[in-house]
């Protein structure tokens, strides 16, 4: 597949504001005020990415994610796999972290993964609005993964 490098609206990108005083900073990841696409985390989880790794890429069929990039330097990459969106084909990459902090809302169908591309590991927070494998862990894990797959056509550059 051929990709065209734009925008897809339905993954809202929100820059964030860092409040500075003389004790650090603090940054808003989630307002009830200020819902992203309408979504209402279900958890929340920090990840911590080695430098030069990869996380992704893979969708989720119904679960959507809201990443805050914040912390060190990432290349987060977007697919538009959904058949029935008008941005079907479109491919956003986004370069986020500590000079450019963001929370980005990845909907259902959208292929997302990002690579550390910063000189140490970094932090993400991620609040997703489904639980991991269901209540309980007792569900089926919604996630489509292309990590392994070598005919896949969701690439991450080095």
């Amino acid at each position: 597949m051929t990709w065209t490098d734009d925008i897809i609206p339905d993954c809202v990108v929100t820059e964030i504001r860092r409040f500075h005083d003389d004790r650090g900073w603090l940054l808003e990841i989630f307002r009830d005020d200020e819902r992203p696409g309408g979504l209402v985390p279900a958890m929340s989880y920090v990840s911590l990415t080695r430098r030069g790794v990869v996380r992704g890429p893979h969708a989720h069929r119904d679960q959507s994610d809201l990443f805050a990039f914040f912390d060190g330097r990432f290349r987060l990459y977007l697919w538009d796999a959904r058949y029935d969106s008008p941005t079907h084909g479109i491919r956003q990459i986004l370069e986020l972290g500590r000079d450019r902090p963001a929370t980005v809302m990845v909907p259902p169908g959208v292929v997302h993964g990002y690579r550390n591309v910063g000189e140490a590991d970094a932090l993400i927070v991620n609040c997703p609005d489904r639980l991991y494998a269901g209540r309980g862990r007792g569900e089926p894990v919604d996630e489509i993964r292309y990590e392994d797959d070598p005919e896949s056509p969701y690439v991450i550059e080095q």
